[in-house]
């Protein structure tokens, strides 16, 4: 094939992958109608959709009058976090807030659930005895932590619920079916610490709970990471599957597990299918495979590497650190996508160093560029698309006669908070959705680290001295 010819070639696979990739607002819509479908089945009934729709058993949420000193727990992959956080109530919110991170050891993550909650609780007394004279809680009082787990959990109440499995790399088998909150007062109390557990919480409902401390507008959280996830605060009346008594305050937070999201109109392409194919969870969590961080990287490494294959982009050899899995991470194709230098540098030095591909053309450089940008688009429109299904869930996508009802989605993760191209498109494409009506009462917020301050929040409105607090 001569040169010309494999130029036509990469372009013409270039071009079939972003006509496959597209998300034109009618499609969009489509996809949002669908989650709505799905929502409303998944609060019908246990598995009634690919959506969980966990109810969190969080019907207290902060109002901003939450006072005092209150602990954190956040667990959620090979470090951990224990924070410290002094909330003043409406006047000063946050007022000071204290956190040490605590990597895990690998034998720890493969060993007995004894030895893992006992590493945690240790590290959680270290840091306890590190408060100042002027911190501590009042005399005669427990001190109370809220506990971040993201792991798949059967919550049975605010402080309570059973492992179903771990993920990420942990495999301690004697925890799966225990009560986590159990298994961590356990070890607190083997630490000699006197701690109560108050709330346990999944990081997208934290996500929330730190957003609507701040904003009593906050209606949903969404978290776009290495992962993504969506909560939103749901009418109890409208979950059919909910068999308790209804809440006091009429409203229960619903955990989606949105990532697992998946419908006939999600535009996928053959590199999602052989990414989904390969990967630990084959048909399994399609929509976070298409839009979180984790994911964005390989599909552009996929696309390159049919280039390479194809139409000879690299030269007549396929350069063999393209062919690893993951080696090319979103962070890496971020700062491909941002770069603004005319030669396109920081594009030839992340080939360089990533995968070893050294003189190459600017145009070569430039479709690269190409490929990152429709990944990142699609990731980002879709993610719009997910919000406006929920927003139309609780009938906020469109505005009521003289109704000036706000309503504010908090946003937390790396990829929201660190690819800038990925939230300018998402937020621009939630407006093109939403019209220009409906827009001027919707807002999107980033909430800095609710998965950590959102806990301490959680156990401040989940005190159990709440009813002592003087009016």
């Amino acid at each position: 094939m001569k040169s010309s010819g494999k130029w036509a070639r990469a372009l013409s696979i270039l071009k079939e992958f972003e006509e496959k990739c597209g998300t034109p607002s009618s499609k969009l819509k489509q996809v949002a109608d669908a989650m709505t479908v799905e929502m409303h089945a998944g609060l019908a009934s246990e598995g009634g959709s690919k959506l969980k729709m966990i109810i969190s058993y969080v019907h207290n949420l902060p109002t901003g009058d939450e006072k005092g000193l209150f602990y954190a727990l956040d667990l959620g992959g090979t470090n951990f976090r224990v924070l410290r956080v002094h909330l003043g109530g409406k006047e000063s919110r946050v007022v000071k807030q204290e956190f040490e991170e605590v990597s895990i050891p690998a034998h720890l993550m493969t060993g007995s659930s004894d030895e893992l909650f006992d590493y945690i609780a240790s590290a959680l007394a270290k840091f306890v005895a590190t408060e100042s004279d002027s911190q501590h809680v009042s005399p005669g009082r427990q001190r109370e932590l809220g506990f971040t787990f993201s792991f798949p959990v059967r919550q049975t109440s605010i402080s309570s619920g059973t492992l179903i499995k771990w993920t990420k790399g942990f495999s301690v088998e004697d925890t799966v079916g225990r009560d986590v909150v159990g298994e961590l007062t356990k070890a607190i109390e083997r630490a000699g610490l006197d701690m109560r557990v108050a709330a346990l919480v999944n990081d997208t409902v934290g996500t929330l709970a730190g957003g609507r401390y701040n904003n009593p507008d906050v209606a949903a959280a969404v978290i776009l990471g290495t992962g993504t996830n969506a909560a939103y605060v749901e009418h109890a009346h409208a979950i059919p599957k909910w068999h308790g008594l209804l809440p006091k305050s009429g409203e229960m937070v619903i955990n989606m597990e949105w990532g697992n999201f998946r419908s006939s109109h999600l535009p996928l392409t053959e590199y999602d299918q052989a990414l989904d194919a390969g990967s630990l969870n084959p048909g399994e969590q399609i929509f976070e495979k298409m839009i979180s961080g984790m994911y964005l990287g390989e599909i552009v490494r996929r696309v390159l590497c049919k280039m390479a294959e194809e139409a000879a982009i690299f030269g007549d050899t396929v350069p063999p650190k393209l062919k690893i899995p993951f080696i090319l991470r979103t962070p890496h194709t971020s700062a491909m996508h941002h770069d603004t230098s005319r030669d396109l540098k920081v594009v030839a030095t992340k080939l360089k160093d990533i995968l070893e591909i050294s003189n190459t053309s600017l145009k070569l450089r430039k479709l690269i560029v190409e490929v990152c940008d429709i990944v990142a688009t699609r990731g980002a429109r879709l993610s719009a698309a997910g919000i406006v299904g929920i927003l139309k869930k609780l009938g906020r996508d469109t505005v009521k006669d003289g109704e000036k009802q706000k309503s504010v989605v908090a946003l937390d993760g790396g990829l929201y908070e660190h690819y800038t191209k990925f939230r300018t498109c998402m937020e621009n494409t939630l407006w093109e959705l939403l019209g220009e009506e409906a827009s001027e009462n919707i807002a999107v917020e980033h909430s800095m680290d609710g998965s950590g301050i959102g806990a301490a929040i959680l156990a401040a409105s989940h005190s159990q001295y709440i009813e002592v607090e003087e009016p």
